[in-house]
């Protein structure tokens, strides 16, 4: 090799091979992004790069590119192996906690709750998890809860996702309401302006559902309509069932609930799953809750056993303590492929 080699790369290789290579030669990436910015044909493509016989490492580099072997340092190995490792890792755990991927695209239902702040969706989420009633009311912090299910020898998943939070962010909200299967829309009996929310969101979905599926009408979609605080008596109540049931119509179906005192939640619960195409049994008091880990070891030795029609296993359900909400990313993706899926892919609906 001459005491200079020329090497022609676009800009951005460059840079990646410096990242590449852990070794940042002094002031050159300042200096390329400096010409890069004061010069356009720069940015768009470094022409010439001079290596100098002491850049041995990113020599090596170089030459890899061109069907050689990489030789990496020890630190670069042990930073990689690390990485490796630690990437199996999360991917193993996250494979444990979805039954290791076993559960049937129709056995997964993602129920979205929307409503005014105060009106009960955290204890309607925590006692369908299968805890108790708080009387103390603290604001929403975690939005997403995953609970597993094993039926019959069968699994199901389960997904709530509070989207309340979002009330601000119309983007975010459409995005939730699109990926959503089941809808909760929850109000309060002592609250006027919470059912006129409800009435607002069960217009947005509509529409969006439609918009999204191409309708020229608000189409119909799987929404329950649940009027909390139940157990107030007649001079704490502002909304009243005769006004919900002419306002909503006879097509969505509404539950009057209380989790103070657990009234109408076997109703409610039961509406969910028939809307969702889920068993019975994933009622809280229609299987034993288990922890994940008992849960977990459960699944793993029904499979292992031969199947068996008339072998019967006991219903139970466990709550994921490491789901948490995928990504918008992720959510926007699958919005995204379920329309190509049509004739002809259209611009997305989210906005």
């Amino acid at each position: 090799m001459n005491s200079t080699e020329k090497l022609y790369l676009p800009f951005e290789g460059i840079l990646d091979l410096f990242s590449i290579t852990g070794q940042h030669p002094p002031g050159a990436t300042n200096l390329l992004t400096q010409s890069a910015k004061q010069s356009p044909r720069i940015q768009q493509d470094l022409n010439a790069f001079r290596l100098s016989k002491t850049r041995t490492n990113f020599a090596k580099i170089v030459h890899s590119c061109h069907g050689e072997p990489v030789k990496m340092t020890a630190s670069a190995r042990s930073s990689s192996t690390q990485r490796q490792v630690s990437s199996e890792k999360l991917t193993k755990r996250s494979m444990d906690n979805m039954d290791l991927g076993r559960i049937k695209s129709q056995n997964c239902q993602r129920i979205v709750v929307l409503g005014a702040p105060k009106v009960g969706k955290t204890n309607l989420l925590q006692r369908f998890l299968g805890k108790d009633f708080k009387e103390h009311y603290e604001p929403t912090r975690e939005d997403f809860h995953r609970k597993l299910f094993h039926i019959g020898g069968e699994t199901y998943r389960v997904d709530l996702l509070d989207a309340a939070c979002e009330r601000d962010f119309p983007a975010k909200r459409r995005l939730s309401i699109l990926t959503g299967d089941i809808f909760l829309l929850v109000f309060s009996f002592d609250s006027r302006e919470s059912f006129r929310d409800v009435c607002e969101l069960l217009s947005e979905i509509r529409s969006a559902k439609a918009k999204f599926l191409k309708m020229k009408s608000p189409t119909k979609v799987p929404v329950v309509v649940c009027g909390n605080k139940a157990d107030l008596n007649g001079q704490q109540r502002v909304v009243y069932r005769s006004e919900v049931v002419k306002t909503l119509g006879e097509d969505i179906t509404f539950v009057e609930t209380s989790t103070k005192n657990s009234i109408g939640l076997e109703i409610l619960f039961r509406t969910l799953a028939r809307l969702g195409g889920l068993p019975e049994e994933t009622i809280p008091s229609r299987h034993e809750i288990l922890p994940m880990l008992n849960y977990q070891s459960l699944c793993a030795g029904q499979r292992g056993r031969k199947s068996s029609k008339t072998q019967k296993c006991t219903p139970c359900g466990a709550v994921d303590p490491l789901a948490r909400r995928p990504s918008f990313t992720t959510d926007l993706k699958m919005v995204l492929g379920s329309s190509t899926k049509q004739n002809k892919p259209e611009r997305c609906q989210i906005q």
